[in-house]
């Protein structure tokens, strides 16, 4: 790497060495001198999250509708959101455009054999919004999600056009059950109608998948083996560049390779824990996987604000959960699991109990926005300038129903998203009208459908009197 005095800094600039890459965050050494800043400033494309979880939600069943277990009573700005699941996300109001009443029809039964295999149908729909095709071989057909078809318009500027993260394990071979391959339910990320993209479990894969640290696997495993950082492999032009830089930019540089490397040591500690011998929670999971699901899952947000930070790669996709899964998650409060707690019987208790798990989901979101508020990027923060989807195919899994599912946008998307708002659809009206409406505010303004979209529905505020991204 060269970086000449009076010359800008290239935004796509790498510390390289050993096969290690270590994409820069957006510096002010990047503006050409007496330049007009915006013209050369950070990358004004939003970034994009979709976040799936599974089974639906409390508040999607009847009772839990009256109780206001997932979306407030009230529309607009003034809602409440203390006897829903998203209360942990009061803090981040300003943030939060809360989409209820719309239905995922495309993952419901069309034919009589299809019936009973929602659970292994339903997650390829949440993206797409197109029904699968039922088979147990490789002819798997459904629609391009919606990720994919921003990574394919806006990612390709980027190293890494799109990631895919889980939670969960997954097995993307041969079929699962009522027909279906297990890939509909692993994947949520279609390239195409017949390309499903596989996902990555692991922190360790996906973190030198964002930095680049080659070699081959004994080459890796050698290195992880000395515990050394991917930072001493560039310490040399780390110490040349930052010479050059300014204190504001310094400052910057020091936050983020700190960031980086406090994510390695988790994933050391957690990797020398689970090679230590003793019982695991998760004993068939990666050595680099935490048994802890509040662990993993904060994990794997670090890894999307350091890609974000560096602008490695503007897209990802999440998949929070399983369908069929039986994990327990004793911090919800809860000790049934998953699965068997969603088939609540429709009684009080069992909804409410289902609700508890529900809202420990959602409490794991704020983690992520304090991250990415955190993160400067040009005269913004990357909250600002960044969409979250969080959302289940599925309704009542108690019922198996599409209907009333969950949804919620976090973030402004550059504006374009006003947040603080609860938007209360039609009866009828399909998710896809909503998700046509984000698709609109990430740039495609050309887009007439998406999936079984009948219109597009508005996600600005009736009571609004300001611009969006001013409220």
């Amino acid at each position: 790497m060269r970086f000449l005095a009076g010359k800008p800094l290239p935004r796509r600039t790498f510390l390289q060495s050993m096969g290690a890459t270590v994409a820069l965050p957006y510096l002010d050494a990047m503006i050409p001198v007496g330049r007009n800043a915006s013209r050369f400033g950070p990358s004004d494309k939003t970034r994009l999250v979709a976040i799936e979880m599974v089974h639906g939600a409390a508040g999607s069943n009847e009772l839990g509708a009256k109780l206001n277990f997932w979306s407030p009573a009230a529309t607009g700005r003034k809602f409440d959101l203390s006897p829903t699941a998203l209360n942990s996300l009061e803090p981040w109001r300003d943030y939060l455009t809360i989409i209820s009443n719309t239905d995922v029809r495309e993952a419901e039964p069309t034919t009589a054999k299809e019936i009973g295999g929602d659970h292994f149908r339903s997650s390829a729909v949440y993206l797409t919004q197109c029904h699968p095709r039922q088979t147990e071989g490789s002819d798997v057909r459904v629609g391009t999600s919606l990720d994919q078809m921003y990574a394919q318009r806006f990612g390709q500027e980027t190293p890494i056009p799109s990631m895919q993260l889980c939670i969960e394990p997954v097995d993307q071979a041969g079929g699962c059950a009522y027909g279906y391959a297990c890939v509909y339910t692993d994947s949520i990320s279609w390239a195409s109608p017949t390309d499903p993209l596989p996902v990555i479990r692991d922190p360790r894969v996906a973190f030198e998948k964002l930095f680049g640290v080659g070699g081959s696997s004994d080459e890796r495993a050698a290195r992880r083996r000395t515990r050394r950082s991917i930072l001493d492999f560039v310490s040399s032009e780390m110490s040349s560049l930052k010479a050059m830089l300014g204190a504001d930019d310094k400052l910057r540089m020091d936050r983020y390779l700190e960031d980086i490397r406090e994510v390695e040591r988790r994933i050391q500690r957690i990797e020398a824990r689970n090679a230590s011998g003793e019982e695991r929670a998760l004993p068939g999971a990666p050595a680099g996987v935490p048994d802890s699901y509040t662990e993993h899952v904060q994990l794997m947000f670090d890894i999307q604000a350091l890609a974000f930070a560096a602008d490695i790669t503007r897209v990802f996709s999440f998949k929070m959960g399983r369908d069929g899964s039986s994990r327990v998650y004793p911090e919800s409060g809860s000790e049934r699991p998953f699965h068997p707690a969603s088939h609540h019987g429709g009684s009080e208790r069992g909804v409410k109990e289902f609700q508890l798990i529900n809202k420990y989901h959602v409490s794991l979101l704020p983690y992520f926005l304090e991250k990415l508020k955190n993160i400067q990027d040009g005269e913004s923060n990357m909250l600002e300038k960044t969409l979250i989807m969080y959302g289940s195919p599925m309704a009542d899994g108690n019922l198996h129903n599409h209907r009333r599912c969950p949804l919620i946008l976090l973030g402004h998307a550059n504006g374009k998203i006003e947040g603080n708002t609860h938007i209360k659809a039609a009866d009828g009206t399909p998710m896809a009208n909503a998700l046509l409406a984000a698709m609109h505010s990430m740039g495609f303004d050309d887009m007439k459908t998406f999936g079984d979209s009948t219109g597009v529905l508005s996600l600005r505020n009736a009571e609004s009197t300001t611009a969006p991204g001013n409220s």
